[in-house]
């Protein structure tokens, strides 16, 4: 299966694996899922690093390049995915999430998340 993985779950499995829910814990170290980040977890960390949010501070380089030497695929932004958020229902009104659903529902991937009201997207999303 090919899993989009939220911010928080990136952020989580680099810096405290032990807040990772199991079932996320059980899809991130299934050989048989790839897994994918993408450009917008670092757009959102990087904005709310500056904005002095303490669960987002992480040298986001390092977490990058992290991220890449275990294997993960980077998904950049296409206007595609862009104009996919105006298809969304007004869920969740978090930019970033909301941006990370549409590019899952682009590209075909299944988005894994710990956020509850993400889930209320249904299909292409997985709570976790």
């Amino acid at each position: 299966m090919n899993l989009l993985v939220d911010t928080h779950l990136l952020l989580w499995a680099a810096g405290a694996p032990e807040r990772l829910p199991s079932a996320a814990r059980e899809l991130l170290l299934d050989p048989d899922n790839e897994l994918i980040f993408s450009a917008v977890s670092f757009w959102e960390i990087e904005i709310k690093r500056g904005l002095g949010r303490a669960d987002f501070v992480v040298d986001a380089r390092r977490l990058w390049r992290l991220l890449l030497a275990h294997g993960y695929r980077e998904l950049p932004v296409r206007t595609e995915h862009t104009l996919a958020v105006g298809e969304l229902p007004a869920l969740h009104k978090n930019p970033f999430d909301r941006l990370l659903v549409a590019q899952a529902r682009v590209e075909g991937l299944r988005l894994i998340t710990a956020d509850a009201t993400l889930a209320h997207y249904g299909a292409p999303v997985i709570g976790v």
